[in-house]
């Protein structure tokens, strides 16, 4: 291991143990994976609240790691991981180190361009599963055989705030995005899920990061001036949909509205993976263990690399291997499914790789609802009502959808 901290460093001596406690046979087969999380330069958080941990995603790949070790002890299964953090600039060479330690299954929490790099560096003997980029072009025109995405799409995301509006029948929706790039992709995911589903965007309108700091430029007393002008004289609307990635001005929108009006998106009403406050279909048991672990409550980073290493480990169970090339088959077959508590089995899609899963929507508290939504159907799965359906997705490295 190398880059790990304290805390990581802790986690090892936790997955040491674990390992002398289980009676393995003699000559086990040994399922190795590796984490490997790209660090960027990031704005202040927001809040206290928003203080990223230094365990991030390690502390769920530690604990799927656990749970993958509790049934592999039975059958002669050894599960071991290994973690990086490195920044952008080292991402290669932390990717060659994990790979000349013999890992060909490695999760990684990185942006698309930096995925993109790995992906042709590691070539086709290796599988990477994508925990964080969420590109819709990553699961279509861009995707690639050696990654699949267990963190969902921006389309998924973006689709499953508008079933809920449209189930609530809020169809005219008021659409503000931010101005930088991924601010606008995601305003397109909305504006896409729009056109899917019936819903009507009454007006656009963007608010323009000027790059101060939120803590002190953007307080209180100017929020409230700034944004009732800036929402001001909107066309009549049901719901204002936040469309803001880099997470600038979304969260000061309710309550500060012209029209007091529900936020969905980016702020309010927020499609997520997982949350703490999640306890639905046996994830009080998850969170109890995760926090006993960590110390903490579970981020969406740390349930999705949970989920990436627990699918390896399904995988290696169901198949008994150990390489990367007939886990990939196995993972993308008909037989794959993995509990992972959020009322349905998840599954991968066939025709580009993109994990099939539930998303909650959560107001910062609970979960307020799930999508997919009752009354959307689909010839194949209520999930695949949510991003890229085979005949939206442009993945040709996939082959045609089984």
């Amino acid at each position: 291991m190398f880059s790990l901290g304290p805390q990581a460093a802790r986690y090892g001596a936790a997955m040491l143990s674990a390992m002398l406690l289980t009676a393995l046979p003699a000559g086990a087969m040994e399922v190795g994976a590796a984490v490997l999380r790209i660090d960027y330069p990031s704005l202040a958080p927001i809040s206290r609240y928003e203080l990223v941990p230094d365990d991030l995603g390690f502390a769920g790949a530690t604990l799927a790691n656990e749970d993958n070790q509790t049934t592999g002890a039975f059958l002669g299964i050894d599960f071991t991981a290994e973690y990086a953090a490195v920044p952008p600039e080292e991402a290669s060479d932390a990717l060659a180190r994990l790979m000349e330690a013999g890992h060909d299954k490695i999760a990684v929490l990185a942006r698309a361009p930096e995925l993109l790099a790995l992906s042709e560096q590691a070539g086709e003997g290796a599988l990477l599963l994508n925990v964080s980029a969420a590109e819709d072009a990553l699961r279509s025109e861009q995707c690639r055989a050696n990654v699949v995405h267990v963190a969902p799409s921006r389309a998924m995301r973006a689709d499953a705030v508008a079933q809920f509006a449209i189930w609530k029948k809020w169809p005219r929706w008021f659409l503000i995005h931010g101005s930088n790039p991924e601010d606008r992709a995601l305003a397109a995911a909305f504006e896409a899920a729009a056109a899917k589903f019936g819903g009507k965007i009454v007006e656009t309108r963007e608010f323009e990061d000027t790059g101060g700091s939120r803590r002190t430029d953007t307080g209180h007393v100017l929020v409230q001036r700034q944004i009732p002008v800036f929402t001001q004289g909107a066309e009549e609307h049901d719901v204002v949909i936040a469309a803001d990635a880099s997470d600038v001005f979304a969260p000061y929108l309710p309550f500060h509205l012209w029209t007091p009006r529900p936020v969905l998106g980016a702020a309010g009403l927020r499609p997520v993976t997982f949350h703490g406050a999640h306890e639905a279909w046996g994830a009080t048991q998850f969170q109890r263990r995760f926090e006993a672990l960590s110390g903490r409550y579970v981020r969406e980073e740390d349930y999705q690399t949970w989920l990436a290493l627990r699918i390896i480990g399904e995988a290696a169970i169901r198949t008994n291997e150990a390489g990367a090339a007939a886990l990939r088959d196995y993972m993308l077959g008909s037989a794959f499914e993995l509990a992972a508590f959020k009322g349905q089995k998840v599954t991968f899609r066939s025709w580009n790789g993109q994990l099939r899963q539930p998303i909650l929507l959560y107001d910062g508290r609970i979960t307020a609802s799930v999508s997919p939504q009752d009354g959307f159907l689909h010839q194949r799965s209520t999930l695949d009502t949510l991003g890229l359906d085979a005949g939206e997705s442009k993945c040709t490295a996939f082959g045609p959808p089984k």
